[in-house]
């Protein structure tokens, strides 16, 4: 006889999943009970007539309803006339009772007449009591028949013994056939190569089935399947599906979806029902929506609440949890429990506390304690702690060291780091290294960078031909775009120099926007050469104002422009004054001019 009883493995204790009103529920309930009544009492009547079928049948309705001792006579007289599936019922019903090798007994019965749901009850009762070899043979037969549950059991022991390709293989058989934790153990399974580089093309094509396992396994009601499918939708900006999976998950009681949905409501502006999430997945543990809830209470300035929930987190094992009560303290000027919140997180390996403790340290004059600290987080990961050891390094004068952290902390993108690296080249001599470097920290938005790398390539170029001002402006080099760039920043040389490039491309106007506003900064050069624009436009007044600005914040050249001025003037004594500090200032070309004019003024005033 066939299966028509079976039910291990066929599902029929799950629960209808259906929306229907209470009303509606009501009334299926009372026709299936109705329903069931009328069929049991067929059964009944073939049962007293010897129906062997029947008699399988009605044991397995009576199993399922919890009637074990009225079960058992059913399905022992059906067994006893030769009724597979009733030999597995049985067993079903000796191993709820607690006769396990009884249930064995009647379960290898039924296998060995070709039951492919004993057979996989048969295996998984020998893999619990640690006989691999007679539960992979066991389930194997159930998988060969087709039996969804036998092929994920199987999958299940071969991955444990550690044959990949075998598990793989019959996880896939069960995936196929609708077992979604299959579909999602397969996915996890594909979505590790996708994420270790290698062979970029069947990385690609690792991470597209991935996908399209998750989809099923959500499909059919996966809570994580969802939240992983609801990442990759994130990862690559499909925002609105990768909602609508997380809710789903979340629905379904998934932590980590409802915290990876808080911040997708964040993201969106939505603070509100963000935080609503975030509640409800840190009440069920999740230390990182709790992290999410205190750092959002800070930032309103409820700090006694935002504590509350990075204790919360902390308490849930995340230790970023210690390291934001850290970071809370420190901001409250709460130094001594600022340390002691880093140091909780440092000692569990958070490498960002550890930098932080490092940094605390500093401050406080504890250089010896500081460096460890450093270390450890640098050699954790931390690019911050990494740059910090190199500026550590370099202040003791240990270039040697220095550099080497600079290197490290470069190599993985820190903009500072670079441009440290780059100016080290540039002291070595080695321009095209010292180059690359610069072009790195440039491109990340180091102003800095941005200039001494414009001053590399400008001593490249050959000399531009002289133009007066007001010819036509010549195509920008590559120099002056990076000038450009460092001055758009607020870098001040860069905004002298790209006014003097706009100046020698006969730009007046540019050349002055640029001096003027580095000048407005506290350039002096700026404020000079400003002041050389306005007098070679006629403006000298003006131009006397800023040479006055620069002269006063140090610029010899300024001082002796003023000087001719007073003594153009007729002013001798304030002409007098302003060489004299021109003398001092320098440079020297400078002195011996400011002197002798000076000379000549004291002259002048005593004849």
């Amino acid at each position: 006889m066939g299966d028509m009883a079976n039910l291990f493995g066929t599902g029929r204790f799950a629960q209808p999943s259906g929306q229907l009103s209470g009303q509606e529920e009501a009334t299926d309930e009372a026709q299936e009970a109705a329903d069931e009544a009328a069929e049991e009492v067929r059964l009944r009547l073939a049962v007293d007539g010897g129906d062997v079928e029947a008699m399988s049948v009605l044991g397995a309705m009576l199993l399922r309803r919890g009637d074990f001792d009225g079960a058992e006579s059913h399905l022992r007289a059906a067994t006893a006339a030769g009724d597979r599936a009733a030999a597995n019922n049985l067993g079903v019903l000796l191993h709820q009772r607690g006769y396990a090798d009884e249930a064995a007994g009647w379960w290898r019965i039924a296998a060995v007449a070709g039951s492919a749901a004993a057979a996989h009850a048969l295996g998984r009762h020998f893999r619990e009591r640690g006989d691999e070899p007679a539960a992979e043979y066991w389930l194997c037969q159930s998988a060969e028949q087709g039996h969804v549950l036998g092929a994920y059991a199987l999958a299940d022991l071969l991955e444990h013994r550690g044959d990949d390709t075998g598990s793989e293989r019959w996880m896939r058989a069960a995936a196929e056939r609708g077992h979604r934790e299959a579909a999602y153990r397969l996915a996890r399974t594909l979505d590790r190569p996708a994420g270790q580089g290698g062979d970029d093309k069947a990385a690609a094509r690792a991470a597209d089935e991935a996908e399209q396992w998750y989809r099923q396994a959500a499909a059919r009601g996966h809570r994580r399947g969802a939240l992983h499918l609801g990442t990759i939708l994130e990862k690559r900006g499909e925002l609105k599906e990768a909602g609508r999976w997380y809710l789903t998950s979340a629905k379904d009681g998934e932590a980590r979806a409802a915290c990876a949905l808080g911040f997708l409501l964040r993201d969106a502006g939505d603070t509100e029902s963000a935080a609503v999430w975030w509640l409800r997945a840190a009440q069920d543990g999740d230390g990182n929506a709790a992290n999410a809830l205190g750092a959002l209470h800070a930032e309103r300035g409820e700090t006694q609440t935002a504590e509350r929930w990075y204790r919360a987190a902390m308490d849930a094992g995340d230790d970023n949890g210690a390291y934001n009560l850290g970071l809370l303290c420190a901001e409250q000027g709460r130094t001594t429990q600022a340390e002691q919140w880093y140091r909780r997180a440092a000692y569990a390996g958070h490498r960002e506390a550890s930098n932080a403790l490092a940094i605390l340290l500093l401050r406080a004059g504890d250089e010896s304690g500081a460096e460890p600290w450093f270390s450890k987080a640098a050699e954790a990961g931390s690019v911050d702690a990494a740059f910090n050891l190199g500026i550590l390094h370099a202040g003791r004068s240990e270039e040697r060291a220095a550099l080497r952290w600079y290197e490290r902390a470069a190599a993985a993108g820190h903009t500072e780091a670079a441009l440290q690296v780059g100016m080290a080249r540039l002291r070595g001599g080695d321009e095209r290294e010292a180059e690359r470097f610069l072009r790195c920290a440039a491109g990340g938005g180091s102003a800095e960078a941005a200039y001494r790398l414009a001053t590399v390539l400008d001593a490249r170029r050959p000399p531009a031909p002289a133009h007066e001002l007001g010819e036509p402006a010549q195509e920008k080099s590559e120099c002056e775009e990076w000038y450009e760039r460092a001055a758009s920043q607020g870098h001040r040389r860069a905004q002298v120099r790209v006014g003097m490039l706009a100046a020698a491309r006969g730009d007046v106007v540019e050349a002055a926007r640029w001096y003027r506003e580095a000048a407005e900064a506290g350039s002096r050069n700026g404020a000079f050469n400003l002041g050389l624009l306005l007098a070679r436009e006629g403006s000298e007044p003006e131009a006397v104002v800023w040479w006055r600005r620069a002269a006063d914040a140090g610029h010899g050249r300024a001082a002796l422009r003023l000087a001719l001025v007073c003594a153009r003037r007729g002013e001798l004594a304030e002409g007098q004054r302003w060489a004299d500090l021109a003398v001092s200032l320098g440079p020297r070309e400078v002195g011996e001019r400011a002197a002798r004019l000076r000379d000549a003024l004291r002259q002048e005033l005593s004849a």
